[in-house]
């Protein structure tokens, strides 16, 4: 199988070498990552400013190719410039989970979720960890994963966003798939003073208040796999419904 392998923390990211060591061993493999970490940065595309590539080496072995740009201009630009088709791109492996209304800033999901618009099947890959991270067993899932996605019932195209616990294999309950987490965070900003006297405010910390148990946000904390199906469709269909029969005038 060929595979496009990209992420949103940089070609150099532990996590995306563990998932690339991992997957290389059976498959065709081809890096296109950005050069320097994008994380946070959404579905965000390079319109105003020229996007620059860069061939990339360990030792004298070629790696893949570094982006000055997004994650999903990485997808864009492999597909059209760098590596053409691809059977699947896999995103990942992110340093952090992506759950809940994360999903809507996270550069890693967004780079599957423009795989799937490019009518390539995808998948999301996070760590849910920022600290003592360990992406051994993450990397060995996802490498046994995409051997049993061929018998799965699912469409020519999908995306799956697949959040891992950062425990031990034995530690870890099991797979389960699982809806979007849709509660708000509660965030925290910490107010700061620079040298010269200037306020200004960083982002330090959030929680998720979701307590659905069918929600990612969930499955995390109890400790299991969680795989959750994503579409780029933001229709609101029930709202849709609602207003169908409501007369607009102009």
């Amino acid at each position: 199988m060929k595979i496009l392998l990209t992420n949103d923390d940089g070609i150099f990211a532990e996590g995306l070498c563990a998932l690339y060591r991992s997957l290389a061993l059976d498959h065709e493999v081809v890096v296109v990552a950005p050069e320097a970490e994008r994380s946070a940065v959404g579905h965000a595309i390079t319109l105003s400013d020229p996007l620059r590539v860069k061939i990339v080496r360990r030792g004298k072995e070629f790696w893949g190719y570094a982006v000055s740009g997004t994650p999903a201009d990485c997808v864009k630009i492999a597909f059209y410039e760098l590596v053409g088709p691809v059977d699947l791109v896999i995103s990942g492996i992110n340093r952090g989970a992506n759950v809940g209304i994360n999903v809507l800033y996270s550069g890693t999901v967004s780079a599957a979720t423009e795989a799937t618009i490019l009518g390539t099947p995808a998948l999301a890959v996070s760590l849910a960890a920022y600290q003592n991270e360990d992406y051994c067993f993450a990397a060995y899932f996802i490498s046994t994963l995409v051997e049993e996605l061929i018998h799965w019932p699912l469409p020519k195209t999908f995306c799956l966003n697949i959040n891992v616990p950062n425990l031990p294999a034995h530690l870890i309950k099991g797979v389960k798939l699982t809806r979007q987490g849709t509660r708000k965070l509660k965030e925290r900003f910490e107010k700061r003073v620079d040298p010269h006297g200037n306020i200004y405010y960083w982002q330090c910390g959030e929680e998720f208040l979701e307590e659905d148990p069918s929600t990612d946000v969930i499955a995390i904390k109890q400790g299991f796999i969680s795989i959750t199906p994503l579409n780029h469709d933001l229709t609101d269909f029930s709202l849709l419904q609602t207003l169908a029969n409501i007369q607009i005038s102009y």
